[in-house]
């Protein structure tokens, strides 16, 4: 490893997220300047005052810190951990992505786990067989600068041409004369949706939120966080809060916003470091994305807020409610101190709680009333919850997802993976698994593991594969080469996850594919 590269990822680069989740620059100079200043030995000045190659790019930070990464590993760039930070911040801000160029790829962004892409025909084959389609999709270029993407691919990864889904056509020729041209078309470097969200008004998220979120093994959370600012789009962050159970949360870090709307946090909740990547909405009055652990986004859930003083409804617990059920609801959000109204069909039986951020209420339903969902109102604010009959399916999410083995003396950490049942029941047709079946939410599951496949029962994968836990969280097996199984084979296999969902009238099961593999020893940000 040359020492560039070194620089690189010691510095937090593409591996760890953290060089865009800092503290307020202490570099003197500007991020335009710095640019001017270590770019323009190889990137030459523009007629428009722009510089050749970056200037027909824009980008979100994470792409925009690939890039420099890749300057100082490949092309001998030498920058600072804050010179760094100082380009990303001044790019993601002056060349970067409009919300509603993101809105669709951002599991790629919030490093979501287990996502099946939806890539279309002509680009999964083309493009996306190397990478998701996410990767090309959160950029814009011009079509010269797709042009010579396509020539970098070929000069930097010149076996390309004989790999599946590439050796059995021109794919250079195709790539130039089909995919760049419709890449231009799709993913255009001038669009009116960036030139309307730069004389957007991008209000500051300082102040106090109400946060709504979940996190696998701990469960669904409430909480207070509240950013003060530093200057710069630079923020301090407190976080503090309970889970469902009632054992506390509470973490401080900082956060950096990007474009204007773009939040990273780095933070340490309950003293495991945690990662935050969130969106503001165009107003800057809510905010959605994922928080993970550092290092193990697997093990991360999703997260919304609301500011103070807005009024709103985040989330509802359970969601669902049974016909002659009677149920404690709890309510999450912000001027939760209006009349309470339900629904036909519901009764409010008592108010067992209350604060302007938390309501707690006892629901009765009907044990007549038609299925299907009814709005709870709390002043001027309002949700849903689904009144049903019976539990009619249940669906195990993720239901395709990787698992890979580790530890075991080695240095790659077992990456696990976790589980959430969502019950259904089946709308008028009577079917369950059919259009009109009603969504209950997330219920709570006893969890089971069993072979995938004959394969997988025959190889005994159910004995070495790995574990899965009351909460829904799968440990896979230790890394290395196992004696006990046929020609010391390592700890990997094909598993079904089970979740078993009971109610007072039926159970239901459903079941997900888990694939336990080796490890991955390429830990880029954006695959």
């Amino acid at each position: 490893m040359n020492n560039n590269l070194k620089r690189a990822l010691s510095g937090g680069g593409v591996l760890a997220l953290a060089g865009l989740m800092a503290a307020p620059l202490s570099a003197s100079q500007t991020g335009a300047q710095l640019l001017q200043e270590r770019c323009t030995s190889c990137h030459t000045p523009t007629a428009d005052g722009g510089l050749s190659r970056i200037s027909e790019q824009r980008k979100t930070p994470e792409g925009w810190m690939t890039t420099l990464n890749r300057m100082q590993s490949q092309r001998g760039l030498r920058l600072s951990a804050d010179e760094r930070r100082a380009i990303i911040k001044h790019l993601a801000d002056s060349q970067g992505l409009a919300p509603a160029e993101t809105a669709s790829k951002r599991y790629l962004l919030e490093q979501t786990p287990n996502v099946l892409d939806d890539t279309p025909a002509q680009y999964a084959e083309m493009c996306a067989r190397c990478h998701s389609g996410a990767r090309f999709a959160l950029q814009r270029r011009s079509e010269g600068e797709w042009e010579r993407l396509v020539h970098f691919h070929m000069g930097q990864f010149p076996t390309l041409e004989f790999h599946a889904l590439s050796r059995d056509r021109a794919w250079f020729e195709l790539a130039v004369s089909d995919v760049v041209p419709q890449l231009a078309t799709d993913f255009p470097l001038k669009s009116t949706a960036w030139d309307q969200w730069q004389q957007a008004d991008k209000p500051a998220p300082a102040g106090g939120w109400t946060v709504a979120g979940y996190l696998p093994g701990k469960g669904e959370f409430s909480a207070t966080l509240t950013l003060n600012a530093k200057g710069d789009d630079h923020y301090g962050l407190t976080l503090s809060g309970q889970y469902a159970d009632g054992s506390p949360l509470t973490g401080q870090g900082s956060a950096v916003v990007y474009t204007g709307y773009e939040l990273r946090a780095s933070l340490t909740v309950d003293g495991v470091k945690m990662r935050q990547v969130l969106a503001l909405s165009a107003d800057g009055s809510r905010m959605q994305g994922r928080m993970f652990p550092r290092g193990a986004t697997e093990m991360g859930g999703e997260l919304s807020a609301i500011k103070a003083g807005r009024s709103a409804i985040l989330a509802i617990s359970p969601a669902y409610i049974r016909q002659g059920e009677s149920r404690t609801l709890t309510l999450t959000g912000n001027g939760l101190t209006g009349k309470v109204r339900l629904a036909s069909g519901l009764k409010l039986d008592q108010v067992v709680s209350r604060s302007a951020t938390q309501l707690v209420l006892k629901v009765s339903a009907q044990s007549g009333a038609q299925p299907g969902l009814r709005r709870i109102r709390v002043g001027s604010s309002a949700t849903q919850v689904a009144l049903y009959d019976q539990l009619a399916r249940v669906d195990v999410v993720p239901a395709d997802s990787i698992a890979r083995v580790g530890g075991n003396g080695g240095k790659q950490a077992k990456v696990k993976a976790a589980y959430r049942a969502l019950g259904y029941a089946a709308g008028k047709d009577g079917k369950a698994g059919t259009d009109d079946d009603l969504a209950l939410g997330y219920m709570p599951a006893s969890w089971s593991l069993k072979p995938f496949d004959a394969v997988a029962e025959h190889d005994k994968d159910l004995d070495y594969a790995g574990t899965i836990d009351a909460d829904g969280v799968f440990t896979p097996g230790d890394a290395g080469l196992n004696p006990e199984r046929k020609m010391s084979t390592n700890n990997v296999g094909q598993l079904a996850v089970v979740a078993t969902v009971k109610t007072a009238t039926a159970e239901q099961q459903g079941q997900a594919h888990l694939l336990v593999t080796v490890q991955d020893y390429i830990k880029s940000l954006l695959q």
